[in-house]
């Protein structure tokens, strides 16, 4: 017994001097940082992170100002809200805040972050930057691939079609999804995620989901220093089951393109992976991509361009049906241009439907699918007054700046007309009142292709149907859920109505 007593007056001897020191370190080092909130032992801030980060986030700015600094359990953070201080990071100190901060679910599932998305910033990313926008995600490619985008536009007027005739009403998130999923499968690897068809494209869609439901989960390991090596949540057990689905699932894919390519004697429409392909085995490529960098990007590829875009149909279509003036000022923009007839809009008539771009920026500015830009200090550096150490992560809150009433007027509602002959700020985040796509280097290099997907589909829901929302209310709810990309906390269930001579013959 004596000896454990021995025991506990060392560890208070320990202890005492430890907390001592610690606080003088704190208060120093608090001179130098920006205001914080109070915090709790351990967990630092996390608990005033409840119940959605952006939102939580937000609310702090107000009280504390454009630049607090908060610890995320062992993690010194800063929260940017707006304009101004955003530029500072993204801008006059790129350099120092080009890196991302890594977690265990990500860095495994990218193995070991061989991917484009979370790579250190450096000689692989440089390349792989340069390669998403001459060659993977470029104009020509992009040209190339424009029939499979049509495609699956087409099949989903003809679905909403059926359920119109019927009387039926759609839950249109569900079916967004499978539409997105579908095309940045069929781009990729030339196979549908789901349909008609059963098999192994039906869980390309099913890993999709499991992954980012991974990787929108709050992981107890990544922020408290001393669990980082326990599984306390089952998630290391989760993930590296998804992962080795998503790995036999690719390798027994690109063992199908090599031999396709190897039996092939004529030319044909490449995918994204037969490029990939392409790079990987040209001998004189500046660097050389192996197979897990193939298979990381293609999950880069998966989880960036499916959720996103389907996310933003679905709030641009909510706030449509709850002002239905926009709705009918957006179609008769549509019929101006090509008609009431059975044509549906093409991406090429995208350009001269400057309303239908409007309601997208307006959707974008409202609910981006990135409410949070996430990077990391790589160095130290000071920004203003502040010296900010290296391994600082940075937040900066897109979805608080879009709603800032000192650069927006009447900034919560929505009003596309904004947009419309004004210095209209663009959507690669050269204005920093506006980041939907984040900025610089580490912008988002898929920008075209959403803007494609989005802003096409959007137009045939328009010019094809009319929309109501099911329930006792004729409004849409704007509650937003939990989640990563944005999503709204309950599914969009509306009834689409059949415009008169708007839906194609062949469907």
């Amino acid at each position: 017994m004596a000896e454990y007593k021995e025991y506990i007056i060392f560890f208070l001897i320990w202890l005492v001097p430890t907390i001592i020191i610690r606080t003088l370190i704190k208060k120093r080092s608090s001179r130098t940082l920006p205001p914080s909130p109070p915090s709790l032992p351990i967990i630092g801030h996390l608990h005033l992170l409840a119940p959605i980060p952006h939102q939580a986030l937000a609310k702090l700015s107000y009280k504390y100002g454009p630049l607090i600094h908060i610890h995320l359990g062992s993690y010194p953070c800063l929260i940017a809200s707006s304009p101004e201080i955003a530029k500072e990071f993204l801008k006059t100190h790129e350099r120092s805040f080009s890196d991302r901060p890594q977690t265990v679910t990500t860095d495994y599932l990218t193995y070991g972050s061989q991917d484009f998305s979370f790579a250190p910033y450096g000689p692989f990313w440089k390349f792989m930057k340069k390669l998403c926008m001459s060659r993977l995600l470029g104009g020509p490619t992009l040209d190339l691939l424009q029939p499979v985008r049509a495609h699956e536009i087409k099949r989903l007027v003809r679905f909403l079609a059926k359920k119109a005739r019927n009387g039926e009403s759609v839950d249109i998130g569900n079916e967004l999804v499978k539409m997105t999923n579908n095309v940045i499968s069929s781009m990729i690897m030339s196979q549908r995620c789901s349909g008609d068809e059963e098999g192994e494209a039906e869980g390309v869609r099913k890993l999709v989901q499991d992954i980012a439901e991974i990787t929108g989960t709050f992981n107890v390991s990544d922020y408290i220093w001393f669990c980082k090596n326990l599984d306390l949540q089952g998630i290391g057990k989760r993930m590296k089951e998804v992962r080795d689905r998503f790995d036999e699932m690719m390798e027994r894919i690109i063992n199908e393109h090599r031999v396709r390519r190897r039996e092939s004697s004529k030319e044909s429409v490449k995918d994204l992976l037969d490029i990939l392909l392409d790079i990987a085995e040209d001998g004189s490529s500046e660097m050389k991509l192996t197979r897990e960098n193939i298979k990381a990007f293609i999950l880069d590829l998966f989880i960036a361009g499916t959720d996103t875009s389907a996310i933003t149909l679905q709030w641009a279509l909510s706030e449509l049906i709850n002002h239905p003036e926009i709705m009918q000022k957006a179609a008769h923009e549509i019929d101006s241009l090509i008609g009431n007839n059975e044509r549906l809009v093409q991406e090429s008539d995208i350009p001269n439907l400057p309303y239908l771009q409007a309601i997208v920026k307006e959707t974008l500015r409202l609910h981006p699918t990135g409410p949070l830009i996430v990077r990391q200090s790589s160095e130290d550096c000071t920004v203003g007054a502040y010296h900010i150490p290296a391994k600082t992560r940075l937040f900066v809150n897109v979805w608080a700046i879009g709603r800032d009433p000192n650069h927006w007027e009447n900034a919560l509602e929505f009003i596309p007309d904004r947009f419309i002959n004004s210095s209209v700020p663009d959507l690669r985040g050269q204005h920093y009142h506006f980041l939907p796509f984040g900025s610089g280097r580490r912008g988002c290099p898929g920008i075209s292709l959403a803007l494609q997907v989005v802003q096409t589909t959007l137009a045939a829901m328009i010019k094809c149907f009319e929309w109501k929302a099911d329930g006792v209310s004729t409004r849409v709810d704007m509650e937003e859920g939990i989640g990563i990309t944005l999503p709204r906390a309950n599914p969009l269930i509306c009834s689409p109505i059949i415009r008169l001579n708007s839906i194609p013959s062949s469907i």
